[in-house]
């Protein structure tokens, strides 16, 4: 909904609109997708809805934070700030700004209408942007305004002002063009995540960092950790301190410290981080320390379901996460259990015998019992769809179904009252070198639900950069800019989306984000690559490949 405003920038608002309509000419109403001109509207993603005009306005290198509200004061409001003005400005900019002034937009105002400081899925990240010329006749509140409901809206709303601000190389100038502006904006669907895989490959935490950036740019909120997997198990836990023997060396670990480090720093530009232990498959490396959880050394996955002490290791692992990840949500993953080994181990035979449990019984009971661990530490505990289709009957209502085998599953999952993520592994896997930025566009979360309340009980989607063939050298590379592509589908209005020409309108606008991504130092790779993160083959522009 729109930001709560104080009456008196309300009143000014108002006027503001009023003086507009009647000159068309200065600020008309367009598709959300096309400026006053009808040219593309290059802001990635897409706002709500926008008006613009047609004049050019210059921005000060000396702008000023203007903050107003109970939140416009928050220390991660001014952070912010700092960070765009930054990306915004040259170093240089100063030193070589006009003696006389003289500019139109000298300050931002910030008005934020909370000072609540808690990063919650559905979190309010809406906001309204306006900009005009400092008492100008179209812009009664002077130079820039941004108006939001919580600092997670107002660093939303920094993004897109940052993006309305070109540098002209012919004057040395910052300038908004096709102003005024008026833009009001808020994201389609509550959950828009990337999953990041530290287990394939270690990822040192400057890089994540990197990641979490250029996440913020393209207003993602969701980093999904697949910390651990059977190849490694990087993360200290101070409860079971052998599991990190499970890491590929003493170098390429996270440390308690980096773990928080890592959850401040995205909470600083509105990410939550979604940590995942996956059990019962997946977790071969967890012996490495504590060989007591393989069945056997035959045996090594999944972890032994008759022991007590494998649920006593969980339970340890999550009290000592939930230190770290505040996020609401946990992943426990469940995918891909073969339980073949535990047929074949003779005290997990016999415990099974015991209980009169197949193997399929078993892989229930295990899910179920980590869910409870999860629960009693006032998670919610999300799954992959294996545990769905094989046991949705069993699964406790709280759970959300992660989607990822193919299309068609988010439809039975909230149809039996399950919420759903998206990440159908045909569009949404940036592993899938293969997949053209065409085909991620496209994936649409809802399709296939046109029930209204089943709709609600879609949290929204996320892109998996898995990385068996992923590390330092290539990982940002292969997500974006693919990645770019599902952000703005899980942003932006479907109406947006769908009326926009996918080579023409989409694809300039794509190209354009790519750029802004490498000036601000993001290695994305060309938009057009036949094989996602591939070089250049030739030369050209930034804004052709």
């Amino acid at each position: 909904m729109p930001p709560n405003s104080p009456a008196y920038l309300l009143l000014a608002h108002l006027l503001l609109l009023a003086g507009t309509a009647a000159s068309a000419t200065r600020l008309r109403p367009r598709p959300a997708n096309a400026t006053s001109a009808g040219e593309p509207v290059y802001l990635w993603p897409l706002p709500k809805s926008i008006a613009s005009g047609s004049r050019t306005l210059t921005v000060d290198p000396d702008l000023a934070l203007d903050p107003r509200g109970p939140g416009g004061a928050s220390p991660a409001v001014a952070e912010a700030f700092e960070r765009y003005r930054g990306h915004v400005f040259a170093p240089w900019a100063h030193a070589a700004r006009a003696g006389g002034g003289g500019y139109d937009v000298a300050r931002l105002t910030v008005v934020v209408a909370s000072d609540n400081e808690t990063l919650a899925l559905g979190v309010d990240e809406s906001y309204t942007i306006y900009v005009g010329a400092a008492a100008g006749v179209n812009s009664i509140v002077g130079g820039a305004t941004i108006e939001a409901n919580t600092i997670y809206g107002a660093i939303r709303g920094l993004e897109t002002f940052s993006q309305l601000c070109v540098f002209n190389y012919d004057t040395k100038n910052v300038e908004v063009r096709h102003a005024p502006w008026h833009i009001q904006d808020e994201p389609r669907f509550a959950f828009r995540g990337l999953l990041l895989d530290t287990s394939r490959h270690y990822l040192p935490v400057d890089v994540i960092k990197q990641v979490i950036d250029s996440m913020s740019f393209a207003k993602l909120n969701v980093l999904h950790w697949h910390i651990i997997d059977e190849q490694s198990f990087p993360l200290e836990v101070p409860s079971y301190p052998n599991l990190w023997k499970g890491s590929y060396s003493k170098w390429e670990r996270y440390t308690v410290e980096d773990a928080h480090d890592i959850v401040n720093y995205a909470k600083k530009r509105g990410i939550n981080v979604m940590a995942e232990i996956d059990v019962p498959g997946h977790a071969e490396s967890w012996g490495n320390g504590y060989p007591k959880l393989w069945p056997s050394p035959n045996c090594t996955e999944p972890l032994d379901v008759s022991s007590n002490f494998t649920f006593e290791v969980i339970s340890g692992i999550l009290s000592d996460m939930r230190k770290i990840f505040p996020f609401g949500l946990f992943h426990l993953g469940g995918d891909e259990v073969y339980t073949g080994c535990w047929n074949v181990t003779p005290h997990v035979r016999q415990w099974l015998n015991e209980r009169n449990m197949t193997t399929k019984d078993a892989y229930k009971y295990f899910v179920l019992k980590a869910q409870e661990l999860a629960i009693k530490l006032n998670w919610i505990p999300v799954n992959w769809e294996e545990t769905f289709n094989s046991f949705k009957e069993n699964l406790n209502p709280l759970t959300v179904v992660h989607n990822w085998l193919g299309p068609g599953v988010c439809p039975k999952v909230v149809a039996k009252g399950f919420r759903c993520i998206m990440s159908n592994q045909g569009v949404w896997y940036l592993d899938h070198l293969d997949v053209p930025w065409e085909d991620v566009y496209s994936g649409e979360p809802l399709a296939g639900i046109s029930n209204k309340d089943q709709q609600k009980l879609v949290l929204g989607g996320e892109v998996c950069m898995w990385g068996e063939t992923a590390d330092t050298s290539d990982v940002l590379q292969t997500i974006w800019p693919r990645a770019a592509a599902a952000a703005e589908r899980l942003w932006s209005q479907l109406e947006a989306i769908s009326a926009q020409d996918l080579e023409t309108t989409v694809l300039s606008r794509l190209h354009y984000f790519r750029c802004l991504l490498n000036h601000r130092g993001i290695a994305a790779a060309p938009v057009t690559n036949y094989y996602a993160r591939r070089p250049p083959i030739g030369p050209g522009s930034c804004f052709v490949q």
